[in-house]
């Protein structure tokens, strides 16, 4: 098993990419598999996924098989299931070439990239004694897996010689050594049509993130103003109980819904149908989170919530993760508060007395944008 520096993989070579369970994460990762299709037209491309995710993994027409690492057996037996199927890949279309890990910093993808036995590998992985991290090299296209500092400016003219921007699928394209064979803000998800009238305005309030959170009582305020202009507005999102479990909901939304004549659709969509639905809707309202990626992939008016200021500093990694499409903006905070990003945005609540940088994004400022696209 070696580092990845763009070798070719020789004739019809198996190819396997594995991802996260983040929605975001596979939005920006369909980049590289079209740049991996358009580099190795003949190749098996297998994606390790998650059933976060599986809808729209099943539907990209790059990946000719998928699975999930994270796919409840009920019976103790995950590991067991997934080494065999990965048994079962091998032996139907060969040895693995390529292994591509786009959540290299996650334990069990680190695993998986090491038991595929692939030739090369970009990204995460063991070594061959399966008990350390497999080092980064010395070649620049996985060495900069090991900067720190993925979001920052300094963190560009350090490896200027590599990426134009930050964004996170231009370093998913250079790591996997198609950067020349893909646009990296070309994002391409299937959709489907939602099988409801598709409101207005969609809007998504949570996070795992809670530093991201903006005030309920502002989205209250925005949705009151869209009604009383004859506007509907539905909640996205997943069901209520998983809102309230992993993405930082409590009872809030629940609060939001009866106060306003919000139209609550958590739970309703597939995510090709949520992408449906955003590609209907007049425009898209969002945190920083998956929906956000949807909706802008799919070419919606798509405005994000964050607590950054006009240089990109706040509450969310933006430089990395911002949708680099027209129709995508970002509110912009009167507050420069760095403390996330000194953490490297791994808190998860904020590390501010109060939570300035979101507070100060008013609900003004969001109706402002929805005056120019809703005229």
């Amino acid at each position: 098993m070696q580092r990845y520096a763009g070798e070719h993989l020789g004739v019809a070579p198996h190819i396997v990419v594995l991802g996260s369970c983040k929605v975001g994460n596979f939005v920006v990762s369909t980049p590289v598999l079209h740049g991996l299709r358009e580099r190795f037209p003949d190749a098996v491309i297998g994606f390790i996924g998650s059933e976060v995710t599986a809808d729209f993994e099943a539907a990209d027409p790059c990946i000719n098989w998928r699975m999930s690492w994270d796919a409840p057996t009920g019976q103790g037996d995950a590991l067991y299931g997934v080494a065999k199927e990965l048994s079962q890949r091998r032996q139907a279309h060969g040895p693995v070439a390529l292994a591509v890990n786009l959540d290299g910093f996650n334990p069990v993808t680190r695993v998986l990239a090491s038991f595929l036995e692939p030739l090369w590998v970009a990204g995460g992985a063991l070594d061959a004694s399966r008990r350390r991290d497999l080092p980064w090299g010395d070649q620049p296209s996985q060495a900069f897996m090991g900067d720190p500092d993925w979001d920052s400016l300094a963190f560009l003219e350090r490896h200027q010689h590599l990426f134009k921007s930050n964004y996170i699928a231009e370093l998913f394209a250079v790591l996997a050594g198609v950067a020349d064979y893909c646009d990296p803000t070309a994002i391409r998800l299937q959709a489907s049509a939602p099988s409801f009238a598709v409101p207005d305005v969609l809007i998504h309030c949570t996070t795992a993130r809670a530093a991201k959170i903006w005030p309920f009582d502002y989205w209250r305020d925005v949705v009151k103003v869209l009604t009383q202009k004859g506007f509907s507005v539905g909640l996205i999102g997943s069901p209520p109980k998983q809102q309230q479990a992993a993405y930082n909901s409590g009872g809030a939304e629940e609060w939001l819904l009866a106060e306003t004549q919000l139209i609550d659709l958590r739970g309703r969509t597939s995510l090709s149908e949520l992408a449906g639905a955003c590609q209907q809707a007049r425009a898209v309202i969002s945190v920083d989170a998956g929906p956000l990626h949807i909706a802008a992939a799919m070419g919606s008016s798509t405005l994000a919530v964050v607590g950054n200021d006009g240089n990109g500093i706040g509450a969310s990694p933006v430089r990395l993760w911002m949708p680099r499409c027209e129709n995508a903006q970002r509110t912009v905070s009167s507050v420069t508060c760095q403390l996330c990003a000194e953490a490297q945005f791994r808190n998860d609540q904020c590390l501010a007395e109060h939570h300035d940088c979101m507070l100060s994004v008013q609900p003004e400022q969001v109706l402002a944008w929805l005056d120019q696209v809703l005229e």
